[in-house]
């Protein structure tokens, strides 16, 4: 009986890390669930896929990717209980929202450390015995923030921005040994990621027009937004890539705004973004004391 293929996930334990941990269980992989509480996670997991506690299939390792030490010991983990694993999925991430001069520095650096720095250091750890072993894939689960930088998550857009330049240069790098990578740009799926997001908007600041413009947008696409399911399915398919580098969207917001970034001149772009988050024209707030405020009270909702 041939040995069922391993893949490693971050951010297992909730939205679309656990969607696709479940997902790839039932479809026979055997799954490392990498995450920050192991049995609250496990838990989790096992109840929406029915696995028994022990299932060799269903693993759990525990990983902050804030912190170094989790992650040495989590790629140790892994090696000790599954060898090199087929697929590595960089799915784990947390964003912030607020503009640059709202947003305190201290949220860049931890923004920074679990977007981009720790998903590094974990492929820096498990890269080697992947890479003896002749196969494995490298999976990043991007954001159409690092398509486009997107006003008021500028961190995080910053931060996929560069994790997708660095996996398109591993993809360089490794495919002579066998490996590959693939890159999956998501759109806006039902998941706690807006619970979990630092807020850092000041309304009664000088950004309060875009905050209000914003997040009527927001609203929008939020109802519209599909199950994590969804993301889990477009996620299956790129473990089968076989090319040296893929890149695949997951939404079809994402899917719009990629083929938009292909067709449209950077400028027209912009315009399109800023009608779209129903942000004030240029200039239209230079030497107005008081403008942001007047045009926030308008669009705020009654």
């Amino acid at each position: 009986m041939t040995a069922p293929r391993t893949v490693v996930i971050t951010g297992a334990s909730r939205g679309l890390g656990l969607a696709s941990a479940v997902h790839l269980y039932r479809l026979g992989w055997r799954v490392v669930a990498a995450m920050r509480s192991v049995d609250a996670g496990l838990t989790r997991l096992r109840a929406e896929t029915g696995a028994a506690a022990g299932d060799p299939r269903l693993l759990g390792v525990t990983l902050d990717l804030d912190d170094t030490e989790s992650i040495a010991g989590a790629a140790a983990a892994i090696e000790d209980g599954v060898g090199a694993p087929d697929v590595l999925v960089h799915n784990a991430g947390i964003a912030a929202a607020g503009t640059f001069e709202d947003t305190p520095e201290s949220a860049w650096d931890r923004i920074f450390a679990t977007n981009l720095f720790g998903p590094i250091a974990l492929t820096r750890a498990l890269l080697p015995r992947m890479r003896a072993a002749g196969r494995g894939r490298i999976v990043v689960v991007s954001s159409q923030g690092a398509v486009r930088g997107m006003p008021a998550i500028g961190a995080y857009s910053a931060s996929k921005g560069a994790i997708e330049r660095w996996a398109e240069s591993l993809a360089g790098e490794i495919a002579p040994f066998g490996l590959g990578v693939s890159i999956i740009v998501a759109g806006t799926f039902k998941t706690d990621i807006l619970i979990q997001t630092s807020d850092y908007r000041n309304y009664d600041g000088p950004y309060a027009a875009h905050y209000v413009g914003i997040g009527k947008t927001g609203d929008v696409v939020v109802r519209a937004a599909r199950r994590p399911e969804v993301f889990a399915r477009v996620l299956a398919r790129a473990l089968d890539d076989r090319a040296p580098f893929v890149r695949r969207t997951a939404g079809f917001d994402a899917t719009m705004l990629v083929l938009m970034s292909r067709l449209l001149p950077g400028r027209l772009l912009h315009h399109v973004v800023r009608l779209a988050m129903r942000l004030p024209r240029a200039g239209l707030l230079r030497a107005l004391p008081g403008a942001a405020e007047r045009i926030a009270e308008r669009r705020r909702p009654a």
